[in-house]
């Protein structure tokens, strides 16, 4: 399966989301089209949304907050991120054999 969501970037995983704000809960959804949809509960204002998702992905992925990095996107539902060195995987992912 060929995901495009996803890439890895030697030891850091580069991930592509659509982010739906002001959600029930935060929580991983599925693959949609070449991103992987997110739902977050802070709203999209002042950047709150983007510090809340900061704090997710790296609670969700076992890292701290400054190893994840907003990589494009600051203002939109389609954001690309950077993950230093994940500790766990809470969506699945195929690891490539540079890991």
């Amino acid at each position: 399966m060929n995901e495009h969501w996803f890439q890895w970037d030697g030891t850091d995983l580069l991930l592509w989301l659509r982010v739906q704000p002001r959600a029930g809960k935060d929580e991983f959804v599925s693959p949609y089209g070449e991103q992987y949809k997110i739902r977050i509960t802070a709203p999209p204002v002042d950047g709150k949304a983007n510090k809340h998702l900061i704090s997710f992905l790296a609670k969700s992925f076992g890292v701290g907050r400054d190893q994840v990095t907003l990589i494009s996107g600051e203002s939109s539902k389609n954001k690309g991120f950077r993950i230093q060195r994940p500790e766990k995987y809470p969506i699945p992912l195929t690891k490539s054999e540079e890991k």
